[in-house]
Protein backbone atom coordinates (compact mmCIF):
# COMPACT_ATOMS: atom_id res chain seq x y z
CA UNK A 1 0.00 0.00 0.00
CA UNK A 2 2.70 2.68 0.62
CA UNK A 3 4.12 1.72 -2.43
CA UNK A 4 1.00 2.59 -4.53
CA UNK A 5 0.29 5.48 -2.21
CA UNK A 6 4.28 7.07 -3.24
CA UNK A 7 3.70 6.21 -6.96
CA UNK A 8 0.26 7.51 -6.44
CA UNK A 9 1.80 11.15 -4.87
CA UNK A 10 4.55 11.19 -7.56
CA UNK A 11 2.38 10.80 -10.26
CA UNK A 12 -0.04 13.26 -9.33
CA UNK A 13 3.09 15.95 -8.56
CA UNK A 14 4.68 15.07 -11.81
CA UNK A 15 1.12 16.41 -13.63
CA UNK A 16 0.92 18.93 -11.82
CA UNK A 17 4.32 20.54 -12.51
CA UNK A 18 3.88 19.82 -15.80
CA UNK A 19 1.12 21.62 -15.94
CA UNK A 20 2.62 25.09 -16.15
CA UNK A 21 4.92 24.14 -18.65
CA UNK A 22 2.51 22.30 -21.04
CA UNK A 23 -0.05 25.76 -21.23
CA UNK A 24 3.37 27.64 -22.18
CA UNK A 25 4.51 25.13 -24.80
CA UNK A 26 1.11 25.03 -26.44
CA UNK A 27 1.16 28.85 -26.78
CA UNK A 28 4.88 28.51 -27.88
CA UNK A 29 3.35 26.46 -30.59
CA UNK A 30 1.10 28.30 -31.75
CA UNK A 31 3.55 31.39 -32.52
CA UNK A 32 6.24 29.44 -34.23
CA UNK A 33 3.98 27.03 -36.23
CA UNK A 34 2.86 30.80 -37.25
CA UNK A 35 6.88 31.75 -38.61
CA UNK A 36 6.68 34.11 -34.89
CA UNK A 37 9.45 33.16 -32.48
CA UNK A 38 8.41 33.06 -29.38
CA UNK A 39 11.18 32.93 -26.28
CA UNK A 40 8.51 35.39 -24.04
CA UNK A 41 7.27 32.26 -22.91
CA UNK A 42 8.90 33.04 -19.66
CA UNK A 43 7.48 37.02 -19.21
CA UNK A 44 3.81 35.56 -20.37
CA UNK A 45 3.97 33.20 -17.79
CA UNK A 46 5.09 35.74 -14.82
CA UNK A 47 2.63 37.92 -16.30
CA UNK A 48 -0.14 35.50 -15.67
CA UNK A 49 1.06 34.60 -12.54
CA UNK A 50 0.96 38.40 -11.02
CA UNK A 51 -2.11 39.67 -12.75
CA UNK A 52 -4.36 36.44 -11.41
CA UNK A 53 -2.41 37.04 -7.85
CA UNK A 54 -3.47 40.44 -7.88
CA UNK A 55 -7.14 40.53 -9.10
CA UNK A 56 -7.86 37.15 -7.01
CA UNK A 57 -6.37 39.25 -4.19
CA UNK A 58 -8.58 42.37 -4.27
CA UNK A 59 -11.74 40.44 -6.04
CA UNK A 60 -11.48 37.12 -3.62
CA UNK A 61 -12.70 35.65 -6.56
CA UNK A 62 -10.17 33.10 -8.51
CA UNK A 63 -12.37 32.86 -11.60
CA UNK A 64 -11.63 36.49 -12.13
CA UNK A 65 -8.08 36.24 -11.51
CA UNK A 66 -8.09 33.47 -14.09
CA UNK A 67 -9.73 35.85 -16.63
CA UNK A 68 -7.31 38.88 -15.96
CA UNK A 69 -4.84 36.73 -16.05
CA UNK A 70 -6.04 35.44 -20.03
CA UNK A 71 -6.53 39.00 -20.79
CA UNK A 72 -2.89 40.24 -19.71
CA UNK A 73 -1.02 37.38 -21.84
CA UNK A 74 -3.00 38.41 -24.70
CA UNK A 75 -1.99 41.48 -24.50
CA UNK A 76 2.07 40.75 -24.08
CA UNK A 77 1.22 38.60 -26.81
CA UNK A 78 -0.10 41.34 -29.24
CA UNK A 79 2.53 43.42 -28.06
CA UNK A 80 5.15 41.10 -29.32
CA UNK A 81 3.00 40.68 -32.52
CA UNK A 82 3.31 44.28 -33.28
CA UNK A 83 7.08 44.86 -32.53
CA UNK A 84 8.01 41.62 -34.36
CA UNK A 85 4.89 41.35 -37.07
CA UNK A 86 4.38 44.86 -37.62
CA UNK A 87 7.51 46.99 -37.12
CA UNK A 88 10.21 43.71 -37.79
CA UNK A 89 11.57 44.17 -34.91
CA UNK A 90 14.13 41.23 -34.65
CA UNK A 91 12.07 38.39 -33.22
CA UNK A 92 14.71 37.13 -30.61
CA UNK A 93 15.23 40.46 -29.34
CA UNK A 94 11.37 41.13 -28.74
CA UNK A 95 11.36 37.81 -26.65
CA UNK A 96 14.24 38.85 -24.59
CA UNK A 97 13.18 42.62 -23.96
CA UNK A 98 9.24 40.97 -22.85
CA UNK A 99 11.36 38.59 -20.49
CA UNK A 100 13.17 41.35 -18.72
CA UNK A 101 10.26 43.40 -19.03
CA UNK A 102 7.92 41.25 -17.02
CA UNK A 103 10.55 40.54 -14.65
CA UNK A 104 11.37 44.22 -13.78
CA UNK A 105 7.62 45.00 -13.44
CA UNK A 106 6.21 42.60 -11.70
CA UNK A 107 9.01 42.24 -9.29
CA UNK A 108 8.23 46.28 -8.79
CA UNK A 109 4.38 46.41 -8.98
CA UNK A 110 4.61 43.46 -6.55
CA UNK A 111 6.55 45.43 -3.83
CA UNK A 112 4.11 48.35 -4.53
CA UNK A 113 0.95 46.69 -4.27
CA UNK A 114 1.61 43.75 -1.79
CA UNK A 115 3.52 46.08 0.27
CA UNK A 116 6.52 43.48 -0.25
CA UNK A 117 7.73 40.58 -2.41
CA UNK A 118 4.73 38.70 -2.26
CA UNK A 119 1.21 38.50 -1.19
CA UNK A 120 -0.50 36.36 1.66
CA UNK A 121 -2.01 33.14 1.06
CA UNK A 122 -4.55 33.47 -1.87
CA UNK A 123 -7.78 32.03 -2.15
CA UNK A 124 -7.34 29.03 -4.92
CA UNK A 125 -9.14 26.71 -7.03
CA UNK A 126 -10.11 23.73 -5.71
CA UNK A 127 -9.80 20.06 -7.29
CA UNK A 128 -13.13 18.40 -8.71
CA UNK A 129 -13.73 15.10 -7.46
CA UNK A 130 -15.67 12.58 -9.37
CA UNK A 131 -17.70 10.36 -7.06
CA UNK A 132 -16.64 6.71 -7.43
CA UNK A 133 -14.12 7.26 -10.08
CA UNK A 134 -12.26 9.29 -7.38
CA UNK A 135 -11.48 6.19 -5.18
CA UNK A 136 -10.32 3.66 -8.10
CA UNK A 137 -6.29 3.30 -6.54
CA UNK A 138 -3.72 5.15 -8.59
CA UNK A 139 -6.15 6.42 -11.70
CA UNK A 140 -8.91 7.98 -9.32
CA UNK A 141 -6.71 10.56 -7.59
CA UNK A 142 -4.52 10.89 -10.60
CA UNK A 143 -7.59 11.45 -13.14
CA UNK A 144 -10.75 12.20 -11.18
CA UNK A 145 -9.55 14.15 -8.71
CA UNK A 146 -7.78 16.92 -10.56
CA UNK A 147 -8.75 20.88 -11.18
CA UNK A 148 -10.19 22.36 -13.80
CA UNK A 149 -6.39 23.37 -15.29
CA UNK A 150 -6.20 19.74 -16.00
CA UNK A 151 -9.03 18.90 -17.76
CA UNK A 152 -8.74 21.65 -19.61
CA UNK A 153 -5.20 21.54 -21.02
CA UNK A 154 -6.55 17.71 -22.25
CA UNK A 155 -9.35 19.43 -24.18
CA UNK A 156 -6.54 21.98 -25.06
CA UNK A 157 -4.41 19.32 -26.67
CA UNK A 158 -7.41 17.54 -28.27
CA UNK A 159 -8.64 20.51 -30.04
CA UNK A 160 -5.32 21.78 -30.90
CA UNK A 161 -4.45 18.77 -33.07
CA UNK A 162 -7.39 18.87 -34.65
CA UNK A 163 -7.50 22.19 -35.66
CA UNK A 164 -3.54 22.27 -36.56
CA UNK A 165 -3.98 19.17 -38.80
CA UNK A 166 -7.80 18.94 -39.53
CA UNK A 167 -9.68 22.12 -40.78
CA UNK A 168 -8.20 25.02 -43.07
CA UNK A 169 -7.51 27.00 -40.36
CA UNK A 170 -4.52 24.78 -39.19
CA UNK A 171 -3.75 24.24 -43.19
CA UNK A 172 -3.52 28.23 -43.06
CA UNK A 173 -1.78 28.65 -40.10
CA UNK A 174 1.18 25.76 -41.26
CA UNK A 175 1.50 27.53 -44.42
CA UNK A 176 2.09 30.90 -43.08
CA UNK A 177 4.66 29.56 -41.05
CA UNK A 178 6.33 27.37 -43.55
CA UNK A 179 6.27 29.50 -46.79
CA UNK A 180 4.52 33.05 -45.70
CA UNK A 181 5.04 34.39 -49.29
CA UNK A 182 3.19 31.18 -50.81
CA UNK A 183 0.89 31.96 -48.37
CA UNK A 184 0.76 35.54 -49.15
CA UNK A 185 0.63 34.51 -52.79
CA UNK A 186 -3.17 32.92 -52.40
CA UNK A 187 -4.72 35.40 -50.76
CA UNK A 188 -3.87 34.66 -47.08
CA UNK A 189 -2.79 37.53 -44.79
CA UNK A 190 0.37 36.57 -43.40
CA UNK A 191 0.21 39.83 -40.42
CA UNK A 192 -3.49 38.75 -39.63
CA UNK A 193 -2.87 34.92 -38.75
CA UNK A 194 0.57 35.78 -37.00
CA UNK A 195 -1.35 38.32 -34.92
CA UNK A 196 -3.90 36.02 -33.79
CA UNK A 197 -1.62 33.06 -33.41
CA UNK A 198 0.49 34.90 -31.33
CA UNK A 199 -2.09 36.07 -29.30
CA UNK A 200 -3.55 32.87 -28.37
CA UNK A 201 -0.06 32.11 -27.41
CA UNK A 202 -0.04 34.59 -24.72
CA UNK A 203 -3.43 33.48 -23.68
CA UNK A 204 -2.48 29.82 -22.73
CA UNK A 205 0.92 30.63 -21.45
CA UNK A 206 -0.72 33.24 -19.10
CA UNK A 207 -3.14 30.25 -18.04
CA UNK A 208 0.16 28.33 -16.64
CA UNK A 209 0.64 31.54 -14.87
CA UNK A 210 -2.72 31.52 -13.34
CA UNK A 211 -2.12 27.95 -12.47
CA UNK A 212 1.22 28.78 -10.57
CA UNK A 213 -0.75 31.38 -7.82
CA UNK A 214 -4.47 29.64 -8.20
CA UNK A 215 -3.74 26.25 -7.82
CA UNK A 216 0.28 24.95 -7.05
CA UNK A 217 1.41 27.57 -4.20
CA UNK A 218 -1.48 29.83 -3.78
CA UNK A 219 0.69 33.11 -3.79
CA UNK A 220 2.81 35.08 -6.12
CA UNK A 221 6.16 35.90 -5.44
CA UNK A 222 9.47 37.44 -7.32
CA UNK A 223 10.13 36.05 -10.44
CA UNK A 224 8.22 32.53 -9.66
CA UNK A 225 8.05 31.59 -12.97
CA UNK A 226 11.97 30.22 -12.20
CA UNK A 227 12.58 29.36 -15.81
CA UNK A 228 9.79 27.63 -16.70
CA UNK A 229 9.19 29.67 -19.79
CA UNK A 230 12.61 28.39 -20.75
CA UNK A 231 11.81 24.99 -20.21
CA UNK A 232 8.41 25.24 -21.98
CA UNK A 233 10.39 25.96 -24.98
CA UNK A 234 12.83 22.96 -24.62
CA UNK A 235 9.60 21.02 -24.50
CA UNK A 236 8.60 22.81 -28.02
CA UNK A 237 11.53 22.03 -29.95
CA UNK A 238 11.56 18.50 -27.39
CA UNK A 239 7.71 17.49 -28.51
CA UNK A 240 8.38 18.95 -32.60
CA UNK A 241 5.75 21.33 -32.64
CA UNK A 242 3.35 19.00 -32.25
CA UNK A 243 0.62 19.17 -29.46
CA UNK A 244 0.54 15.73 -28.06
CA UNK A 245 4.35 15.81 -28.66
CA UNK A 246 4.76 18.49 -26.43
CA UNK A 247 2.53 17.97 -23.71
CA UNK A 248 4.38 14.48 -23.30
CA UNK A 249 7.74 16.60 -23.18
CA UNK A 250 6.19 18.77 -20.51
CA UNK A 251 5.16 15.57 -18.23
CA UNK A 252 9.03 14.28 -18.70
CA UNK A 253 10.14 17.69 -17.31
CA UNK A 254 7.17 18.01 -14.54
CA UNK A 255 8.21 14.05 -13.75
CA UNK A 256 11.94 14.91 -13.33
CA UNK A 257 10.85 17.96 -10.91
CA UNK A 258 8.92 15.78 -8.98
CA UNK A 259 11.80 13.32 -8.37
CA UNK A 260 14.60 15.50 -7.60
CA UNK A 261 12.01 17.08 -4.72
CA UNK A 262 11.13 13.48 -3.46
CA UNK A 263 14.88 12.71 -2.92
CA UNK A 264 15.61 15.75 -1.50
CA UNK A 265 13.29 14.88 1.20
CA UNK A 266 14.20 11.23 1.27
CA UNK A 267 17.35 12.96 2.45
CA UNK A 268 19.81 11.26 0.06
CA UNK A 269 23.32 12.56 0.32
CA UNK A 270 23.64 14.51 -2.52
CA UNK A 271 23.92 18.21 -2.98
CA UNK A 272 20.51 19.84 -3.35
CA UNK A 273 22.39 21.98 -6.18
CA UNK A 274 22.48 19.19 -8.23
CA UNK A 275 19.03 17.97 -7.51
CA UNK A 276 17.70 21.72 -8.19
CA UNK A 277 19.50 21.47 -11.53
CA UNK A 278 18.49 17.98 -12.80
CA UNK A 279 15.34 19.44 -14.43
CA UNK A 280 17.45 21.51 -16.69
CA UNK A 281 19.98 18.89 -17.68
CA UNK A 282 17.15 17.09 -18.57
CA UNK A 283 15.59 19.70 -20.53
CA UNK A 284 19.49 19.77 -21.42
CA UNK A 285 20.36 16.57 -22.68
CA UNK A 286 16.88 16.13 -24.77
CA UNK A 287 18.01 19.15 -27.17
CA UNK A 288 21.37 17.67 -27.72
CA UNK A 289 20.36 14.45 -28.60
CA UNK A 290 17.54 16.02 -31.18
CA UNK A 291 20.23 18.18 -32.41
CA UNK A 292 19.62 18.16 -36.47
CA UNK A 293 16.42 16.10 -36.16
CA UNK A 294 13.88 18.28 -34.79
CA UNK A 295 13.08 20.66 -37.52
CA UNK A 296 10.98 24.06 -36.73
CA UNK A 297 8.28 25.33 -39.20
CA UNK A 298 11.01 26.93 -42.10
CA UNK A 299 9.59 30.46 -41.22
CA UNK A 300 9.91 30.63 -37.99
CA UNK A 301 12.12 33.23 -36.95
CA UNK A 302 12.10 34.86 -40.05
CA UNK A 303 10.66 38.14 -40.32
CA UNK A 304 8.21 38.32 -43.65
CA UNK A 305 7.49 41.78 -45.12
CA UNK A 306 5.63 41.73 -48.21
CA UNK A 307 7.73 44.40 -49.85
CA UNK A 308 10.69 42.67 -49.01
CA UNK A 309 9.99 38.94 -48.22
CA UNK A 310 12.22 36.35 -48.02
CA UNK A 311 12.42 33.11 -50.26
CA UNK A 312 12.28 30.73 -47.81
Amino acid sequence: MNHLNFLSDYLIASVNLAIPLAFAALGGMYSERSGVLNIALEGMLLTGAFTSAVTTLYTGNPWIGVFCALIAGGLVGLLHAFLCVTLYVNQLVSGLAINLVAAGLTSFLARLVFHGSSTQRLPGIEPIIIPGLANIPILGALLFQQDIFVYLLIISVIVSNYILFHTSLGLTLRAVGEYPKAAATAGVSVSKVQYAAVFISGCLASLGGAYLTLVQIKFFTENMSAGKGFIAIAALIFGRWHPLGITLACFLFGATEALQLRIQALGANIPYQFLAMLPYAIAFFALVGLAGKSKPPQGNGVTYSPEHSQDI
